[in-house]
């Protein structure tokens, strides 16, 4: 799946697609939300932003695939995607022990793009036991960043978005209006 938005308030209606087009069309529309307003610190978070949209794919389609999706368990591939997923990790440890967020002080657009694939993972809610396997407790500035925007709602909204496992009430298969978090949870349409 290719994350994809049509804006249909311009006329054209604004095709945009892949997750960091996306936030950076969204950001720009509603005057600069989550970006930094200074230019240096908007550039990092610009490139922690592009940080994920390279790095991501060695998490959910390398590591992801063949420790938890693959038909056949390949020893190989699993250690070196790990590898290079445990690598990630202690890049983000080491900024987060800098910052209080990914790009500073603030919440961005970076937080939104990396939270779903490292916090996830951090968070124990991915790949099954895949955050036991990587020790992902040690990674002390992670695990704090992780509980963090976990207590954000719009980040608890947003993880429940085309969850498929886990509780009934935390799994919206598809998201069409906002009231779907009440009408259509997983609890609610099993249970009708």
């Amino acid at each position: 799946k290719i994350p994809a938005l049509l804006d249909r308030s311009t006329n054209p209606h604004t095709r945009v697609f892949e997750s960091g087009a996306i936030l950076l069309y969204l950001a720009e529309k509603f005057g600069g939300a989550f970006v930094p307003k200074d230019l240096s610190k908007r550039a990092e978070c610009y490139s922690w932003l592009m940080w994920q949209m390279g790095s991501a794919p060695y998490l959910g389609g390398g590591f992801g695939h063949f420790y938890a999706y693959a038909p056949v368990k390949i020893e190989y591939a699993i250690d070196r995607f790990a590898m290079e997923v445990k690598r990630q990790l202690d890049v983000l440890d080491r900024r987060l022990a800098e910052s209080r967020f990914i790009a500073g002080d603030e919440y961005t657009i970076a937080d939104m793009a990396i939270w779903p694939w490292y916090g996830r993972l951090a968070s124990h809610d991915a790949y099954d036991d895949a955050g036991a396997f990587l020790e992902v407790d040690g990674y002390t500035n992670v695990q704090r960043w992780t509980k963090q925007i976990n207590q954000r709602p719009g980040a608890r909204r947003g993880s429940m978005v085309n969850k498929t496992n886990g509780e009934l009430s935390r799994q919206l298969h598809e998201r069409h209006d906002a009231s779907d978090f009440q009408t259509r949870t997983q609890d609610k349409i099993v249970g009708a």
